[in-house]
């Protein structure tokens, strides 16, 4: 049982964590602080705003007060209230490090497992690493920005947690959040009125670590606002990092100003790991679940996931319970029965000329009037290069088949396309992701289909 509000609600505040999206987590309980306790019958809890108020009592109220009972051994009331100056300051005071007041300071929500220690390196991730332990160690300095890209699942996020990790250990401020919440927090402070409060909580960090900053692409708003945040960090010498699923060229509807200032620093791209990596991958996790697996067992999960790191760790997870609750031991055979259901055994047809020009549409934000028009420019060409690389490869059209899909074309420059992504994925790292990603996504439209 919890005497201090401050701890009770911290505990509180860890559980809900785990219940809420990210988003809104960042968005309605970040900044939040355990005040008092009326009568031990009701827990004050101070907000940011009245509109966070308002919005915590009508949407979270229940969930709230089923955690708070479960932590507290005792049903407990609870009430929402915007903070007032004085108990900020005294919120300031009782924070871990036990410093001066600084806007809504709070630490960010982590994962603990997402360390540099935790982190296995290959050759597809070594210079992502090597960029991310450097500007752990001479944060503002050394790479300013860091933008960090690869496609879902290589481990993005991992190094903007260690390097989250190591920076508060320095003792350093570090404001941590995804684009998605950055978009959501401006929009309370706008209803709210509060823009000033919302300026001074990004710009006093030390470090600003943001998620999936694509997603802030055509929203003209939350754009200026993070143009002008980056801006003010930049000229302090206060650290910035970024992760995008798409370098700054190629994050469509993006301000060129932003997209120059994401160029001014460090770039490192995430590959998929190779074979060798995917096996010390799954070693590693055997042995933080104290887990002794066999090698050839280890190879025949490496060899069915190559494309994301989440997926190979949760077909791990998945073997081993198989074999618990089988009674089975961990052998390649119980590999493939363990994973067969994630698998079809019914052939398929190659992908559509439609179905590819859909994805590739969906993954560069271009409409299929701009990638089947005469135009020239890189935000359709390149594509457009990649359509026919895609069905010439995975459809197995011929080349007049393939220029009379892509508006008419003669087969010569459907060849020339073709031929240009080729050997592109040869030297280009960035048409190599490009391609692995939308070779996941038709894959994954047609197991949804």
């Amino acid at each position: 049982m919890h005497d201090e509000p401050s701890a009770l609600w911290q505990a509180a505040l860890k559980v809900l964590s785990t219940q809420v999206s990210r988003a809104n987590y960042d968005t309605w309980l970040d900044g939040t602080v355990g005040v008092r306790l009326d009568g031990d019958e009701v827990l004050i809890v101070g907000t940011r705003s009245e509109f966070v108020t308002e919005w915590l009592h009508k949407r979270l109220r229940p969930a709230i007060l089923r955690t708070l009972a479960e932590i507290n051994g005792t049903e407990l009331d609870i009430r929402f209230e915007p903070l007032r100056p004085e108990e900020g300051a005294v919120a300031a005071l009782h924070s871990p490090a036990g410093e001066a007041p600084r806007a809504a300071q709070q630490r960010p929500r982590l994962r603990e497992r997402y360390t540099f220690a935790n982190y296995i390196v290959g050759p597809g991730n070594r210079l992502a690493f090597a960029a991310a332990e450097g500007t752990a160690r001479e944060p503002g300095r050394l790479y300013n920005p860091l933008f960090i890209y690869g496609a879902a699942g290589l481990g993005k996020t991992h190094l903007l947690h260690a390097i989250g990790h190591s920076l508060i250990e320095k003792g350093q401020h570090v404001v941590y959040l995804s684009a998605e919440a950055f978009t959501n927090a401006l929009i309370t402070a706008i209803q709210g009125r509060k823009m000033d409060d919302f300026r001074g909580r990004y710009r006093s960090a030390d470090a600003l670590l943001i998620d999936d900053i694509q997603f802030i692409a055509g929203k003209e708003q939350t754009q200026e606002e993070f143009f002008y945040t980056f801006n003010e960090l930049y000229e302090a010498g206060r650290q910035i990092v970024i992760t995008s699923d798409k370098s700054p060229a190629h994050i469509a509807q993006l301000e060129d100003r932003l997209r120059t200032r994401f160029e001014w620093g460090m770039i490192a791209d995430l590959q998929a790991p190779d074979m060798e990596t995917r096996v010390a991958i799954l070693r590693h996790k055997a042995a933080e679940q104290n887990i002794r697996v066999r090698d050839d067992v280890l190879h025949a999960i490496a060899a069915r996931f190559k494309n994301n790191i989440r997926e190979l760790e949760g077909s791990l997870t998945r073997v081993v319970a198989y074999s618990r609750l089988t009674g089975e031991p961990l052998s390649p055979d119980v590999v493939a029965s363990a994973l067969a259901s994630l698998e079809t055994n019914e052939p398929k047809l190659p992908p559509s000329p439609d179905l590819i020009m859909d994805i590739v549409c969906r993954y560069f934000d271009i409409d299929r009037e701009g990638l089947l028009s005469v135009s020239r420019e890189k935000r359709v060409a390149y594509p457009r290069q990649i359509s026919m690389y895609l069905m010439r490869e995975l459809a197995h059209r011929s080349l007049v088949e393939i220029g009379q899909a892509l508006g008419g074309r003669d087969h010569s420059t459907v060849h020339h396309g073709w031929r240009k992504m080729e050997k592109s994925l040869g030297i280009d790292p960035e048409t190599r992701r490009d391609i692995a990603s939308l070779r996941e996504m038709i894959e994954q439209s047609r197991r949804i289909a």
